[in-house]
Order: structure tokens, then C-alpha cells, then sequence
């Protein structure tokens, strides 16, 4: 039942879920949230209770500060904000601002995309960051000496955050788009990566598999190891083939590969 209501929620206009032993947290824009859509899919469940909140917008910046330690990636990078001392014996340093943007380090989908992004061969690569957040995995892909990364986002406080962390590392993009990624008209990203949830990469997989060239790697996180083999069964739909997956405290990423079209192979 959860997941039904969240993927027709999400055809509402939801972006955001979270989800907890006994039901679901979903949010939306004000300006996306259409009351009778919702009441009507909640309508088919006469036994749920649910409740409507609007919830002003906080800069989780200051919230930040109060609690936020730096976050070590595999003893190899470091996430820090501003106001932490540099620590230049890590291979990679990453000044992140949050304000209202998702990505830190902290979160288990996070780490475990730097983690591996850490592993891969990012050089010379083009590369495509979908729902960049704070750009904290455009950042590390730059790092890592990709030719051109282009960053997407469907928010503006996001689109603001990743320009602003973007300067605070010294990294510079190739476009930061705001919009869906059917919006953006450039392809053969040799990779792509994705830190969502479930139902956002279920409905754009199609679009990962066109963009991606052919040898081309996507990276998707954003969701519970109980929901690998859903996602690595639409991606097989489109020929995306599973390389590998990783776990963290019940978050789960996969990582696959666009084989070779036989024009390609020598």
C-alpha cells in the first residue's frame, strides 16, 4: 500500500519521501500541492489517517552549525563546512553549505555515492549529476578530473546552494540546469549519477538509459536495500546492467553499466 501511495502521490507533484515503521512523510512545493488530487487518491484508503502541514522554509544552515562534525569517506575525503578548520592530509576536501539542500555526507546514500565515486575513473568523463542537491557529487566528480559535468535540479534553493558550494570549492561546471531531465537536451554523458528515491529514479530510468553512451556507468542511490531488485529490474528493462551494489544502514546503492552496441565493439 506504502508504495503505491507514494508513487501516485509523486504523480501529484510530491518530490520528497521518508518513510518510517508505522507509514510515510511526503513533501511538496505549496505552489505543487493540489488538495483535491490528494484527497481524492487518500479517498480509496477509508482506514488511513493522515495530516497536512505547512511548514515554512528553514535555512538548515544555522540548524547546521549548532550539531554538524565533519564527515570522513572512507579515511580518503573529508565533508566539512566553512567554519571547520582546513584538514589537508585527506586526499579530497569538500566545503558543503547545506541551507536547504540534501547532501552532506552524512546521510547513507551520500557517503556511500562518494565512496564509490572515489573508486571510478572519472577522468576525461562527461558527466551528469541528477538532483545535485548541495552539488556535493558534481564537486567530487570534478575532483576527480572529469572533463565536464553538467548538474540538474528541480529546485531553486538548490540551484542556489550548488552555485554557492561550486565557489567554495573552486569548481567550475559546465551548466547547472534547473528542470526535469527530459528537459535537457544534452547526451552521451559517459557518466550519470543519481541520489533521489525509489520512485523518482523508477520513473526516469528510461531517460538515464538514454542519455547514457554506450559503455557508460550510472551510479543510483536514494533508497532501502528491500527495494534493490526493484530497481535493478527496470533498469534491466532499458539494458542497464547491474556491476554492483553497496549497503549502509539499510540504504542500498546500485551501480550499472550500458553495454557496448556492436557498432562499438572491435
Amino acid at each position: 500500500m506504502i508504495d503505491y501511495l507514494i508513487s501516485a502521490l509523486f504523480q501529484t507533484g510530491f518530490d520528497s519521501f521518508q518513510e518510517f515503521d508505522d507509514g510515510f512523510e511526503g513533501s511538496c512545493e505549496t505552489t505543487s500541492f493540489d488538495e483535491t488530487k490528494v484527497n481524492r487518491i487518500l479517498s480509496h484508503f477509508p482506514n488511513l489517517s493522515f495530516e497536512v502541514k505547512k511548514q515554512d522554509k528553514v535555512n538548515w544552515n544555522e540548524e547546521w552549525e549548532k550539531n554538524y562534525a565533519p564527515v570522513i569517506i572512507e579515511d580518503k575525503c573529508i565533508v566539512r563546512a566553512s567554519f571547520h578548520d582546513p584538514e589537508p592530509e585527506f586526499e579530497y576536501e569538500i566545503i558543503v553549505t547545506p541551507k536547504m539542500s540534501f547532501g552532506t555526507g552524512h546521510h547513507a546514500t551520500t557517503y556511500q555515492m562518494l565512496a564509490y565515486q572515489m573508486q571510478m575513473d572519472y577522468q576525461g568523463k562527461k558527466v551528469l549529476d541528477v538532483g545535485t542537491g548541495t552539488g556535493i557529487l558534481s564537486i567530487m566528480a570534478q575532483k576527480r578530473g572529469a572533463s565536464s559535468v553538467i548538474a540538474t535540479d528541480i529546485d531553486d534553493w538548490c540551484i542556489e546552494n550548488s552555485l554557492e558550494n561550486f565557489k567554495l570549492n573552486s569548481v567550475k561546471i559546465e551548466k547547472l540546469f534547473k528542470g526535469q531531465i527530459e528537459e535537457l537536451s544534452e547526451n552521451n554523458f559517459d557518466i550519470i549519477i543519481a541520489n533521489i528515491n525509489k520512485n523518482v529514479l523508477l520513473d526516469q530510468m528510461e531517460e538515464y538509459a538514454e542519455k547514457l553512451t554506450s559503455g557508460g556507468s550510472l551510479l543510483v542511490s536514494g533508497f532501502y536495500e528491500r527495494d534493490i531488485f526493484d530497481l535493478e529490474t527496470a533498469a534491466g528493462n532499458y539494458s542497464l546492467r547491474k556491476i554492483g551494489t553497496t549497503t549502509k544502514d539499510n540504504w542500498a546503492m546500485i551501480v550499472l553499466s550500458k553495454p557496448f552496441s556492436e557498432t562499438n565493439v572491435c
